[in-house]
Protein backbone atom coordinates (compact mmCIF):
# COMPACT_ATOMS: atom_id res chain seq x y z
CA UNK A 1 0.00 0.00 0.00
CA UNK A 2 1.45 3.58 -1.23
CA UNK A 3 2.10 5.69 1.72
CA UNK A 4 -0.13 8.85 2.35
CA UNK A 5 1.07 12.21 1.92
CA UNK A 6 1.73 13.40 5.38
CA UNK A 7 -0.92 16.20 6.87
CA UNK A 8 0.23 19.83 7.15
CA UNK A 9 -0.89 20.02 10.24
CA UNK A 10 -0.75 23.46 11.94
CA UNK A 11 1.44 24.77 8.82
CA UNK A 12 0.83 27.91 7.64
CA UNK A 13 4.06 27.79 5.58
CA UNK A 14 2.91 27.33 1.74
CA UNK A 15 6.38 27.02 0.59
CA UNK A 16 7.11 23.97 3.42
CA UNK A 17 3.56 22.33 2.34
CA UNK A 18 4.39 22.16 -0.93
CA UNK A 19 8.28 21.68 -0.67
CA UNK A 20 7.70 18.76 1.44
CA UNK A 21 5.16 17.48 -0.69
CA UNK A 22 2.42 17.12 2.44
CA UNK A 23 -1.50 17.10 1.64
CA UNK A 24 -2.73 20.71 -0.11
CA UNK A 25 -5.68 21.28 -0.75
CA UNK A 26 -5.67 23.19 -4.32
CA UNK A 27 -7.44 27.31 -3.26
CA UNK A 28 -5.60 28.56 -6.42
CA UNK A 29 -8.24 29.43 -8.62
CA UNK A 30 -10.02 32.02 -6.63
CA UNK A 31 -6.75 33.28 -5.28
CA UNK A 32 -6.11 33.68 -8.73
CA UNK A 33 -9.56 35.38 -9.40
CA UNK A 34 -8.88 37.37 -6.53
CA UNK A 35 -5.57 38.92 -7.23
CA UNK A 36 -6.70 39.33 -11.39
CA UNK A 37 -10.26 40.91 -10.64
CA UNK A 38 -9.12 43.62 -8.35
CA UNK A 39 -5.89 44.99 -5.93
CA UNK A 40 -7.38 45.98 -2.33
CA UNK A 41 -8.73 43.02 0.03
CA UNK A 42 -9.98 42.48 3.12
CA UNK A 43 -11.21 38.82 4.20
CA UNK A 44 -12.35 37.79 8.16
CA UNK A 45 -12.57 34.60 9.11
CA UNK A 46 -12.10 32.81 12.29
CA UNK A 47 -9.15 32.20 13.74
CA UNK A 48 -7.02 28.77 12.65
CA UNK A 49 -9.12 28.71 9.38
CA UNK A 50 -6.56 28.95 7.48
CA UNK A 51 -5.51 33.14 6.66
CA UNK A 52 -2.28 32.96 7.42
CA UNK A 53 -1.86 29.61 4.73
CA UNK A 54 -3.35 32.20 2.35
CA UNK A 55 -1.06 35.48 3.04
CA UNK A 56 1.80 32.97 2.68
CA UNK A 57 0.49 31.29 -0.77
CA UNK A 58 -0.26 35.09 -2.01
CA UNK A 59 3.42 35.69 -1.11
CA UNK A 60 4.92 33.09 -2.45
CA UNK A 61 2.85 33.97 -5.47
CA UNK A 62 3.86 37.41 -5.89
CA UNK A 63 7.25 36.53 -5.42
CA UNK A 64 7.23 34.52 -8.39
CA UNK A 65 7.76 31.41 -7.26
CA UNK A 66 6.39 28.97 -10.06
CA UNK A 67 8.28 25.55 -8.99
CA UNK A 68 5.78 25.52 -5.95
CA UNK A 69 2.72 25.95 -7.83
CA UNK A 70 3.70 22.90 -10.09
CA UNK A 71 0.14 20.67 -10.93
CA UNK A 72 -2.24 23.70 -9.10
CA UNK A 73 -4.99 25.18 -10.80
CA UNK A 74 -3.07 28.48 -11.24
CA UNK A 75 -0.09 27.13 -12.73
CA UNK A 76 -2.11 24.74 -15.57
CA UNK A 77 -4.84 26.81 -15.81
CA UNK A 78 -3.97 30.78 -14.75
CA UNK A 79 -2.44 33.07 -17.00
CA UNK A 80 -0.19 34.33 -14.54
CA UNK A 81 2.78 36.36 -15.05
CA UNK A 82 5.48 34.82 -12.38
CA UNK A 83 7.00 38.16 -12.19
CA UNK A 84 8.49 39.33 -8.78
CA UNK A 85 7.46 41.53 -6.44
CA UNK A 86 8.94 43.36 -3.53
CA UNK A 87 6.81 41.95 -0.66
CA UNK A 88 6.01 43.79 2.41
CA UNK A 89 4.29 41.08 4.96
CA UNK A 90 3.28 42.44 8.41
CA UNK A 91 2.35 39.77 11.04
CA UNK A 92 0.77 41.17 14.00
CA UNK A 93 1.23 38.03 16.02
CA UNK A 94 4.65 38.73 16.23
CA UNK A 95 4.52 42.79 17.13
CA UNK A 96 3.91 43.34 20.54
CA UNK A 97 0.80 45.12 21.64
CA UNK A 98 0.54 45.35 25.24
CA UNK A 99 0.84 48.91 25.28
CA UNK A 100 0.53 51.01 22.58
CA UNK A 101 3.74 52.43 23.05
CA UNK A 102 5.17 48.58 22.45
CA UNK A 103 2.60 48.86 19.72
CA UNK A 104 4.41 51.40 17.98
CA UNK A 105 8.13 50.53 18.82
CA UNK A 106 7.36 47.01 17.56
CA UNK A 107 5.77 48.29 14.54
CA UNK A 108 9.14 50.55 13.84
CA UNK A 109 11.26 47.68 14.44
CA UNK A 110 9.55 45.48 11.68
CA UNK A 111 10.00 47.98 9.33
CA UNK A 112 13.60 48.44 10.14
CA UNK A 113 13.90 44.73 9.48
CA UNK A 114 12.50 44.89 6.17
CA UNK A 115 14.07 47.50 5.12
CA UNK A 116 16.95 45.71 6.20
CA UNK A 117 16.85 42.90 4.45
CA UNK A 118 16.13 44.59 0.91
CA UNK A 119 19.66 46.25 1.25
CA UNK A 120 17.49 50.22 2.44
CA UNK A 121 18.30 52.32 5.04
CA UNK A 122 15.08 53.28 7.34
CA UNK A 123 15.27 56.91 9.07
CA UNK A 124 12.00 58.07 9.23
CA UNK A 125 11.19 59.10 13.08
CA UNK A 126 7.39 58.12 12.75
CA UNK A 127 5.91 55.03 11.91
CA UNK A 128 3.47 56.52 9.16
CA UNK A 129 6.77 58.04 7.87
CA UNK A 130 9.01 54.73 7.75
CA UNK A 131 5.77 52.67 6.24
CA UNK A 132 5.71 55.37 3.44
CA UNK A 133 8.98 55.40 2.92
CA UNK A 134 9.84 51.48 2.78
CA UNK A 135 7.03 51.15 0.05
CA UNK A 136 8.55 53.77 -2.02
CA UNK A 137 12.20 52.56 -1.94
CA UNK A 138 11.01 49.06 -2.21
CA UNK A 139 9.26 50.45 -5.88
CA UNK A 140 12.26 52.72 -6.66
CA UNK A 141 14.59 50.05 -6.01
CA UNK A 142 13.20 47.20 -7.94
CA UNK A 143 11.06 49.00 -10.51
CA UNK A 144 8.45 46.50 -9.74
CA UNK A 145 5.19 47.66 -7.73
CA UNK A 146 4.76 46.38 -4.22
CA UNK A 147 2.53 43.66 -2.31
CA UNK A 148 1.54 44.12 0.95
CA UNK A 149 -0.07 41.35 3.45
CA UNK A 150 -1.11 41.78 6.68
CA UNK A 151 -1.89 38.68 8.73
CA UNK A 152 -3.96 38.96 12.20
CA UNK A 153 -4.12 43.06 11.97
CA UNK A 154 -6.94 43.06 14.68
CA UNK A 155 -4.58 40.95 17.20
CA UNK A 156 -3.67 44.51 19.23
CA UNK A 157 -7.18 45.30 19.36
CA UNK A 158 -9.07 42.04 20.56
CA UNK A 159 -6.27 40.83 22.93
CA UNK A 160 -7.55 43.77 25.08
CA UNK A 161 -11.56 43.29 25.03
CA UNK A 162 -13.41 41.74 27.90
CA UNK A 163 -10.80 43.09 30.60
CA UNK A 164 -12.05 45.66 32.08
CA UNK A 165 -11.71 49.72 31.18
CA UNK A 166 -8.19 49.75 31.04
CA UNK A 167 -7.49 47.43 28.76
CA UNK A 168 -10.38 48.71 26.24
CA UNK A 169 -8.53 52.05 26.51
CA UNK A 170 -5.60 50.54 25.09
CA UNK A 171 -7.20 49.09 22.65
CA UNK A 172 -8.60 52.48 21.49
CA UNK A 173 -5.45 53.83 21.42
CA UNK A 174 -4.27 50.68 19.55
CA UNK A 175 -7.12 51.21 16.99
CA UNK A 176 -5.82 54.97 16.35
CA UNK A 177 -2.28 54.06 15.53
CA UNK A 178 -2.81 51.21 13.01
CA UNK A 179 -5.23 53.85 11.84
CA UNK A 180 -2.84 56.80 11.00
CA UNK A 181 -0.72 53.92 10.49
CA UNK A 182 -2.67 52.22 7.33
CA UNK A 183 -3.96 55.54 6.07
CA UNK A 184 -0.13 55.23 4.37
CA UNK A 185 -2.04 53.43 1.88
CA UNK A 186 -4.26 55.96 0.27
CA UNK A 187 -1.43 58.15 -0.20
CA UNK A 188 -1.16 59.47 -3.63
CA UNK A 189 2.25 58.65 -4.51
CA UNK A 190 1.75 55.43 -2.27
CA UNK A 191 -1.31 54.15 -4.32
CA UNK A 192 0.64 54.32 -7.89
CA UNK A 193 3.65 52.14 -6.19
CA UNK A 194 1.11 49.33 -5.12
CA UNK A 195 0.25 45.83 -6.84
CA UNK A 196 -1.59 44.53 -4.61
CA UNK A 197 -2.89 44.45 -0.81
CA UNK A 198 -4.15 41.66 1.33
CA UNK A 199 -5.46 42.21 4.86
CA UNK A 200 -6.81 39.30 6.88
CA UNK A 201 -7.67 39.57 10.81
CA UNK A 202 -10.20 37.20 13.01
CA UNK A 203 -13.24 40.12 12.52
CA UNK A 204 -13.95 43.27 11.03
CA UNK A 205 -15.63 45.40 13.80
CA UNK A 206 -12.57 47.89 13.41
CA UNK A 207 -12.84 48.04 10.04
CA UNK A 208 -14.10 50.42 9.29
CA UNK A 209 -12.80 52.83 11.75
CA UNK A 210 -9.50 51.57 10.79
CA UNK A 211 -9.44 51.71 7.18
CA UNK A 212 -11.91 54.41 6.92
CA UNK A 213 -9.50 55.62 4.15
CA UNK A 214 -9.21 53.23 2.07
CA UNK A 215 -12.42 53.16 0.50
CA UNK A 216 -11.86 50.88 -2.45
CA UNK A 217 -10.93 47.88 0.07
CA UNK A 218 -13.24 44.96 -1.49
CA UNK A 219 -14.80 43.02 1.98
CA UNK A 220 -14.74 39.42 0.78
CA UNK A 221 -15.34 38.34 4.36
CA UNK A 222 -19.30 37.80 3.31
CA UNK A 223 -18.50 38.04 -0.34
CA UNK A 224 -20.41 34.62 -2.21
CA UNK A 225 -17.68 34.15 -4.57
CA UNK A 226 -15.04 33.62 -2.43
CA UNK A 227 -17.31 31.56 0.43
CA UNK A 228 -15.23 28.72 0.22
CA UNK A 229 -11.87 30.43 -0.22
CA UNK A 230 -10.62 29.27 3.58
CA UNK A 231 -12.36 26.16 4.91
CA UNK A 232 -12.68 22.69 2.66
CA UNK A 233 -15.96 21.89 0.93
CA UNK A 234 -17.38 18.88 1.47
CA UNK A 235 -16.49 17.87 -2.30
CA UNK A 236 -12.50 19.05 -1.08
CA UNK A 237 -13.19 16.28 2.05
CA UNK A 238 -14.16 13.16 0.11
CA UNK A 239 -12.00 14.45 -3.20
CA UNK A 240 -8.51 14.76 -1.02
CA UNK A 241 -9.31 13.09 2.18
CA UNK A 242 -10.88 9.97 1.19
CA UNK A 243 -7.65 7.97 2.09
CA UNK A 244 -6.95 9.06 5.46
CA UNK A 245 -10.21 8.56 6.07
CA UNK A 246 -10.42 4.83 5.09
CA UNK A 247 -7.39 4.63 7.34
CA UNK A 248 -8.88 5.88 10.09
CA UNK A 249 -11.79 3.74 10.10
CA UNK A 250 -9.54 0.56 9.46
CA UNK A 251 -7.49 1.45 12.83
CA UNK A 252 -11.15 2.33 14.82
CA UNK A 253 -13.17 -0.38 13.57
CA UNK A 254 -15.42 1.44 11.29
CA UNK A 255 -15.23 2.31 7.78
CA UNK A 256 -14.49 5.90 5.75
CA UNK A 257 -17.86 6.54 4.94
CA UNK A 258 -18.33 6.49 9.02
CA UNK A 259 -15.56 8.30 9.77
CA UNK A 260 -16.77 11.26 7.10
CA UNK A 261 -20.26 11.41 8.86
CA UNK A 262 -18.55 11.54 12.28
CA UNK A 263 -16.02 14.52 10.57
CA UNK A 264 -19.21 16.16 9.48
CA UNK A 265 -21.21 16.18 12.64
CA UNK A 266 -17.90 17.63 14.80
CA UNK A 267 -16.73 19.92 12.07
CA UNK A 268 -18.69 21.18 9.60
CA UNK A 269 -21.25 23.36 8.98
CA UNK A 270 -19.70 27.11 8.77
CA UNK A 271 -21.42 29.21 6.31
CA UNK A 272 -19.95 32.72 5.49
CA UNK A 273 -22.42 34.27 2.74
CA UNK A 274 -25.82 34.06 1.27
CA UNK A 275 -24.40 31.48 -0.97
CA UNK A 276 -25.44 28.08 1.00
CA UNK A 277 -22.07 26.79 0.65
CA UNK A 278 -21.28 24.82 4.13
CA UNK A 279 -17.23 24.25 5.04
CA UNK A 280 -15.57 22.02 7.29
CA UNK A 281 -13.07 23.46 10.18
CA UNK A 282 -9.34 22.71 8.34
CA UNK A 283 -7.34 22.87 11.63
CA UNK A 284 -9.46 20.37 13.36
CA UNK A 285 -10.37 17.95 10.37
CA UNK A 286 -5.83 17.68 9.99
CA UNK A 287 -6.01 17.11 13.67
CA UNK A 288 -8.57 14.54 13.93
CA UNK A 289 -7.68 12.50 10.70
CA UNK A 290 -3.41 12.59 11.71
CA UNK A 291 -4.34 11.32 15.30
CA UNK A 292 -7.60 8.93 14.51
CA UNK A 293 -9.27 10.50 17.53
CA UNK A 294 -12.52 12.85 17.56
CA UNK A 295 -12.07 15.62 19.64
CA UNK A 296 -12.11 19.50 20.15
CA UNK A 297 -8.74 20.53 18.24
CA UNK A 298 -10.32 24.07 17.64
CA UNK A 299 -11.49 25.70 20.41
CA UNK A 300 -8.61 23.63 22.43
CA UNK A 301 -6.23 26.41 20.65
CA UNK A 302 -7.53 28.90 22.34
CA UNK A 303 -10.36 30.54 24.96
CA UNK A 304 -12.62 32.83 23.71
CA UNK A 305 -11.88 34.55 27.03
CA UNK A 306 -12.84 38.27 25.96
CA UNK A 307 -15.73 36.56 24.74
CA UNK A 308 -16.92 34.79 27.77
CA UNK A 309 -16.29 37.71 29.91
CA UNK A 310 -18.44 39.97 27.48
CA UNK A 311 -21.26 37.85 27.32
CA UNK A 312 -21.16 38.19 31.22
CA UNK A 313 -20.42 41.95 31.27
CA UNK A 314 -23.52 42.59 29.29
CA UNK A 315 -25.36 40.50 30.73
CA UNK A 316 -26.74 38.53 27.83
CA UNK A 317 -28.72 35.05 27.74
CA UNK A 318 -26.80 32.06 26.26
CA UNK A 319 -30.11 30.35 25.09
CA UNK A 320 -30.22 33.34 22.35
CA UNK A 321 -27.41 31.98 20.23
CA UNK A 322 -29.79 29.29 19.06
CA UNK A 323 -31.84 31.89 17.02
CA UNK A 324 -30.19 35.01 16.34
CA UNK A 325 -31.61 37.04 13.41
CA UNK A 326 -30.15 40.08 13.00
CA UNK A 327 -30.03 42.53 9.29
CA UNK A 328 -26.67 42.47 7.13
CA UNK A 329 -26.67 45.77 8.66
CA UNK A 330 -25.44 44.32 11.82
CA UNK A 331 -21.97 43.68 10.21
CA UNK A 332 -21.21 47.12 9.67
CA UNK A 333 -21.30 48.74 13.17
CA UNK A 334 -18.39 47.28 14.16
CA UNK A 335 -16.54 49.22 16.65
CA UNK A 336 -15.02 49.47 19.90
CA UNK A 337 -17.16 52.09 21.79
CA UNK A 338 -20.26 50.03 20.47
CA UNK A 339 -19.54 45.85 20.38
CA UNK A 340 -22.18 43.87 19.06
CA UNK A 341 -22.30 40.72 20.63
CA UNK A 342 -24.18 38.67 18.02
CA UNK A 343 -21.23 40.18 15.30
CA UNK A 344 -18.40 39.18 17.67
CA UNK A 345 -19.78 35.84 17.99
CA UNK A 346 -20.37 35.17 14.03
CA UNK A 347 -17.01 36.73 13.03
CA UNK A 348 -15.12 34.74 15.56
CA UNK A 349 -16.42 31.36 14.39
CA UNK A 350 -18.88 30.46 17.55
CA UNK A 351 -21.87 31.11 15.08
CA UNK A 352 -22.52 30.42 11.54
CA UNK A 353 -24.85 31.41 9.41
CA UNK A 354 -28.28 29.19 9.61
CA UNK A 355 -30.39 30.75 7.27
CA UNK A 356 -31.08 33.79 4.85
CA UNK A 357 -34.92 34.75 4.14
CA UNK A 358 -35.93 37.90 3.12
CA UNK A 359 -32.53 40.08 4.17
CA UNK A 360 -33.11 38.42 7.89
CA UNK A 361 -29.85 35.91 8.86
CA UNK A 362 -30.69 33.31 11.00
CA UNK A 363 -27.06 32.34 13.42
CA UNK A 364 -26.56 29.02 15.07
CA UNK A 365 -23.67 26.77 16.25
CA UNK A 366 -21.83 26.20 13.11
CA UNK A 367 -21.34 21.86 14.63
CA UNK A 368 -20.89 19.93 17.12
CA UNK A 369 -17.43 20.24 18.40
CA UNK A 370 -18.32 24.26 18.92
CA UNK A 371 -21.67 23.96 20.17
CA UNK A 372 -20.25 21.58 23.40
CA UNK A 373 -16.90 22.98 24.25
CA UNK A 374 -18.87 26.82 24.42
CA UNK A 375 -21.06 25.98 26.20
CA UNK A 376 -19.07 23.94 28.85
CA UNK A 377 -17.08 26.68 28.94
CA UNK A 378 -20.14 29.00 29.48
CA UNK A 379 -20.74 26.83 32.42
CA UNK A 380 -18.10 26.88 34.31
CA UNK A 381 -18.10 30.64 34.12
CA UNK A 382 -21.76 30.66 35.31
CA UNK A 383 -21.26 28.19 38.06
CA UNK A 384 -18.25 29.35 39.51
CA UNK A 385 -15.83 26.11 37.40
CA UNK A 386 -16.51 23.93 41.17
CA UNK A 387 -14.89 20.19 40.52
CA UNK A 388 -18.61 18.86 41.04
CA UNK A 389 -19.31 20.47 37.46
CA UNK A 390 -18.27 18.18 35.65
CA UNK A 391 -20.57 15.55 36.50
CA UNK A 392 -23.03 17.30 33.98
CA UNK A 393 -21.27 14.84 31.49
CA UNK A 394 -23.25 12.17 32.64
CA UNK A 395 -26.52 13.77 31.80
CA UNK A 396 -26.46 12.69 28.09
CA UNK A 397 -25.88 9.08 28.92
CA UNK A 398 -28.80 9.17 31.51
CA UNK A 399 -31.01 10.22 29.08
CA UNK A 400 -30.19 7.91 26.77
CA UNK A 401 -30.67 5.58 29.30
CA UNK A 402 -34.31 6.98 29.80
CA UNK A 403 -33.20 7.27 33.87
CA UNK A 404 -34.84 10.19 34.78
CA UNK A 405 -33.95 9.92 38.33
CA UNK A 406 -30.58 9.95 37.44
CA UNK A 407 -30.87 12.70 35.26
CA UNK A 408 -32.36 14.71 37.89
CA UNK A 409 -30.43 14.00 41.01
CA UNK A 410 -27.36 14.86 38.96
CA UNK A 411 -28.91 17.81 37.99
CA UNK A 412 -29.83 18.64 41.59
CA UNK A 413 -26.01 17.91 42.64
CA UNK A 414 -24.85 20.50 39.70
CA UNK A 415 -26.90 23.41 41.32
CA UNK A 416 -25.83 22.17 45.18
CA UNK A 417 -22.13 22.68 44.06
CA UNK A 418 -22.17 26.00 42.91
CA UNK A 419 -20.79 28.12 45.53
CA UNK A 420 -23.42 30.48 47.73
CA UNK A 421 -20.76 33.71 47.46
CA UNK A 422 -21.01 33.40 43.38
CA UNK A 423 -22.57 37.13 42.66
CA UNK A 424 -25.51 35.81 40.77
CA UNK A 425 -29.33 36.73 40.95
CA UNK A 426 -30.60 33.21 41.52
CA UNK A 427 -33.95 33.77 39.36
CA UNK A 428 -35.96 31.48 36.76
CA UNK A 429 -33.57 32.80 34.44
CA UNK A 430 -30.75 31.94 36.04
CA UNK A 431 -31.76 28.41 37.01
CA UNK A 432 -33.03 27.73 33.26
CA UNK A 433 -29.86 29.11 32.34
CA UNK A 434 -27.47 26.89 33.74
CA UNK A 435 -29.83 23.57 33.12
CA UNK A 436 -29.36 24.68 29.58
CA UNK A 437 -26.25 24.80 29.67
CA UNK A 438 -24.93 21.84 31.69
CA UNK A 439 -27.54 19.60 29.55
CA UNK A 440 -26.74 21.28 25.77
CA UNK A 441 -22.38 21.21 26.94
CA UNK A 442 -23.08 17.01 27.40
CA UNK A 443 -23.93 16.48 24.17
CA UNK A 444 -27.94 16.02 24.51
CA UNK A 445 -30.33 17.72 21.63
CA UNK A 446 -31.60 21.03 23.21
CA UNK A 447 -34.03 23.29 22.20
CA UNK A 448 -34.68 27.11 23.93
CA UNK A 449 -37.48 28.76 24.52
CA UNK A 450 -39.03 27.07 21.04
CA UNK A 451 -42.20 28.98 19.86
CA UNK A 452 -45.48 26.92 19.54
CA UNK A 453 -48.77 28.92 18.38
CA UNK A 454 -50.12 29.00 21.88
CA UNK A 455 -46.64 30.58 23.62
CA UNK A 456 -43.02 29.11 24.11
CA UNK A 457 -41.93 25.85 25.28
CA UNK A 458 -38.99 26.85 28.13
CA UNK A 459 -36.92 23.69 26.77
CA UNK A 460 -36.90 20.74 24.21
CA UNK A 461 -34.66 17.88 24.66
CA UNK A 462 -34.13 15.31 21.98
CA UNK A 463 -32.50 11.82 23.19
CA UNK A 464 -32.64 8.63 20.34
CA UNK A 465 -36.45 8.55 19.15
CA UNK A 466 -37.91 10.58 22.99
CA UNK A 467 -38.28 13.99 23.11
CA UNK A 468 -38.72 15.51 26.44
CA UNK A 469 -40.91 18.72 26.88
CA UNK A 470 -39.68 20.84 29.81
CA UNK A 471 -41.58 23.48 31.59
CA UNK A 472 -39.83 25.73 34.31
CA UNK A 473 -41.21 27.37 37.55
CA UNK A 474 -39.61 29.55 40.25
CA UNK A 475 -40.92 28.99 43.58
CA UNK A 476 -44.70 27.28 42.39
CA UNK A 477 -44.83 23.76 41.99
CA UNK A 478 -43.93 20.81 39.12
CA UNK A 479 -48.27 20.26 38.93
CA UNK A 480 -48.35 24.01 37.59
CA UNK A 481 -45.33 23.46 35.21
CA UNK A 482 -47.26 20.25 33.81
CA UNK A 483 -50.76 21.99 33.68
CA UNK A 484 -48.63 24.84 31.07
CA UNK A 485 -47.58 21.92 29.15
CA UNK A 486 -51.00 20.22 28.46
CA UNK A 487 -53.39 23.50 28.62
CA UNK A 488 -50.67 25.08 26.20
CA UNK A 489 -50.76 21.31 23.54
CA UNK A 490 -47.13 22.14 23.73
CA UNK A 491 -46.26 18.41 23.46
CA UNK A 492 -48.96 18.28 19.97
CA UNK A 493 -46.45 18.29 17.30
CA UNK A 494 -44.02 16.27 18.99
CA UNK A 495 -46.21 13.40 18.42
CA UNK A 496 -45.84 10.86 15.73
CA UNK A 497 -45.34 7.31 15.41
CA UNK A 498 -42.49 5.60 17.44
CA UNK A 499 -41.79 8.67 19.31
CA UNK A 500 -42.44 8.76 22.88
CA UNK A 501 -42.87 12.23 24.46
CA UNK A 502 -42.28 12.94 27.55
CA UNK A 503 -43.48 16.13 29.91
CA UNK A 504 -41.15 17.42 32.88
CA UNK A 505 -42.01 19.85 35.23
CA UNK A 506 -39.45 21.01 37.15
CA UNK A 507 -39.88 23.92 39.92
CA UNK A 508 -36.64 25.86 41.45
CA UNK A 509 -36.23 26.90 45.32
CA UNK A 510 -34.86 30.48 45.22
CA UNK A 511 -34.30 29.47 49.06
CA UNK A 512 -32.58 26.04 48.47
CA UNK A 513 -30.81 27.50 45.20
CA UNK A 514 -31.47 24.26 44.08
CA UNK A 515 -34.75 21.83 42.39
CA UNK A 516 -37.44 22.53 44.36
CA UNK A 517 -39.71 19.95 43.26
CA UNK A 518 -39.88 17.75 39.37
CA UNK A 519 -42.75 15.52 37.86
CA UNK A 520 -42.95 14.12 34.73
CA UNK A 521 -45.42 12.23 32.44
CA UNK A 522 -44.85 10.07 29.46
CA UNK A 523 -47.07 9.77 26.65
CA UNK A 524 -46.69 7.15 24.17
CA UNK A 525 -43.80 4.89 23.44
CA UNK A 526 -41.99 2.92 21.19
Amino acid sequence: MSRLPNLPVGKSSFESIREKRDLYVDKTRLIYQMVSQGEYYFLARPRRFGKSLTVSTLRCLFEGRRDLFEGLWIAEHGQWDWLEHPVILLDFNGISHDTNENLQTSLARTLVKISERNGLIADAPLIKDGFKELILALHEKTGRQVVILVDEYDKPLIDHLGKGEAELKTAIRNRDTLKHFFGVIKDGDVARALRFVFITGVSKFSRVSIFSELNNLSDLSMNRHYAELLGYTQEELENRFADHAACFGRESGTTKQAVLDQLRILYNGYRFSEKDVRVYNPFSVLNALQEHAYRNYWFETGTPTFLINLLQEQNWYPPKIENLHATEALFSTYDLENLRLEALLFQTGYVTIKDIEYGIFTFDYPNQEVKTAFLEMLLQAFTGNSQEISRFKLLAEYLREENLNAFMDTVAAVFKSIAYTLETKRDEAYFHTVFYLMVSASGVDVRSEVLTCDGRIDLVMHAGETVYIIEFKCNQNADAALRQIRDKGYAHAYRQPGRKVVLLGINFDTGKRNVGEWKMEAEGGL
